[in-house]
């Protein structure tokens, strides 16, 4: 079930927070969030379903083995990450390792079709954070089991992030308020992101995916940068319009999540890039990864090493797919050239420093959304071969309808905080009063859109 579905909005939101402001009491209102999460996922994942369960039940077991005058704690805590990343690799690296052997000598492994489970990356990822702050604090041993299979399950997040760690939710499961206010709150987030991925995300999906799924030999340079610029967009648009929807869902319910991204695109740096970007599942990566290794405590070439190995996690738990490795550790080397100061942006002049990180989040992105590692390096070769017949300069112009336009236009003017520096010059009660109007106007946009829309779903429901 996709966020920007009129089953969604009219049907399965409207039920469930109808029902919960009139359960009475917390616990009935936790179980009523549990069993819609759950008939959430099944509504796209009937059968997978069972292998969410699974991972609850393990994981709630493993909890409960944490205590602290067990002595085999941390070889518990090791069995259970085996058996998280074991569940994992299964369903999502089984076919990618065998065609991986097949491509060595001697070797001819049968490649098991195995269908990917939805958000399978997300909740295995949350159900770990889970075992691990247990480990370091048995004072997060849930004791309930449909307390932690909330937290796994909570739909707002469920399929496609913000990776929501345990720490942060624990607490309000059994204390958190529902106000007017915040309920006001969540509802103008929801339509913020719903108006971001419908609205600006996939407008330019449809050049983008035009432009990619050319054969090489159509695509010329304006052509290459078209696609590679309106991918660059459609990409934050979509996920952080979802995570704006998961964060304002979350505030509907009481919930507090976390920020998942803060304008990553006015980055001047690849570090600063990365601060900015998705930053649930690099802060998952840096608390849980990063710092087990030793971080950067164990002398410089180590912590090159760690921050390699980072990348090279966070690029594959994208994607089964040696295009997500390259551009985990694409985006690895530049952190670390800069950390070296063999690439140092603040001895350049701001504009500069603005141009080089955008530069390398493009040309990384390109990685990310070709089919192959072949196709990306020709497509990275066509961005900088000044070679256009009439055919390729009729293609390009054909993508900028007015459409586009408008959603290129809305895209350079979202991805800064302009509308954040505007609110500060105006007086807080009328900025409020606007922005909620805005909020009515752009929602009814969104429905009168979604009217005519086909099946689009969001990029990360892939992974």
């Amino acid at each position: 079930m996709v966020f920007s579905s009129p089953v969604f909005l009219f049907i399965f939101l409207t039920s469930v927070y109808i029902l919960y402001r009139i359960t009475p009491t917390l616990t009935g209102k936790n179980v009523l969030l549990l069993i819609f999460s759950i008939g959430f996922y099944t509504y796209g994942e009937p059968k997978a379903v069972l292998i969410m369960i699974l991972s609850i039940v393990m994981n709630y077991f493993s909890g409960l083995a944490m205590k602290r005058e067990n002595s085999h704690r941390k070889v518990i805590l090791a069995l259970s990450i085996s058996a998280n990343l074991l569940l994992l690799g299964i369903f999502k690296y089984a076919a990618f390792s065998a065609e991986l052997l097949n491509a060595l000598p001697f070797f001819n492994v049968p490649v098991p079709g195995i269908a990917l489970p939805i958000g399978i990356s997300f909740y295995t990822f949350q159900a770990m954070s889970y075992v691990i702050d247990a480990y370091k604090d048995p004072e997060y041993i849930q004791k309930n089991i449909y307390k932690l299979a909330l937290y796994i399950t909570f739909f707002p997040q469920l399929v496609a992030g913000p990776i929501v760690k345990y720490y942060d939710f624990a607490g309000q499961i059994d204390s958190r308020t529902v106000t007017p206010e915040k309920t006001a709150q969540g509802i103008r987030r929801f339509i913020m992101g719903l108006s971001k991925k419908l609205l600006i995300a996939n407008t330019l999906a449809v050049a983008a995916d035009y432009v990619y799924g050319l054969d090489i030999g159509e695509l010329s340079l304006p052509l290459a940068w078209l696609g590679a610029v309106s991918y660059l967009f459609q990409i934050y648009f979509d996920f952080s319009g979802y995570s704006d929807m998961a964060i304002g869902l979350g505030a509907m319910f009481g919930f507090t999540f976390r920020e998942n991204f803060n304008y990553p695109y006015i980055s001047q740096s690849i570090q600063e890039f990365w601060r900015r970007w998705h930053i649930s599942v690099s802060t998952w990566f840096k608390e849980y990864v990063y710092i087990p290794l030793g971080g950067n405590r164990k002398g410089k070439v180590r912590t090159a090493v760690n921050k390699l190995i980072v990348f090279f996690c966070t690029g594959l738990w994208h994607g089964a797919s040696l295009n997500f490795i390259v551009w985990g550790l694409f985006n690895g080397c530049f952190m670390m050239l800069e950390s070296y100061k063999l690439i140092d942006p603040k001895k350049w002049l701001k504009p500069f420093r603005h141009i080089y990180a955008v530069f390398v989040t493009i040309i990384a992105f390109v990685f990310f959304r070709a089919d192959t590692l072949t196709d990306a390096c020709r497509f990275i070769g066509k961005m900088f071969t000044p070679v256009s017949g009439e055919a390729q300069t009729a293609m390009f112009l054909r993508q900028l309808t007015p459409m586009y336009l408008a959603a290129l236009a809305a895209a350079i003017v979202f991805s800064a905080p302009v509308i954040k520096a505007l609110r500060s010059k105006i007086n807080a009660n009328a900025a409020e009063a606007v922005s909620y109007g805005v909020s009515l106007v752009m929602l009814l946009i969104c429905i009168l859109v979604l009217s005519s829309a086909t099946y689009n779903p969001f990029i990360y429901f892939r992974f």
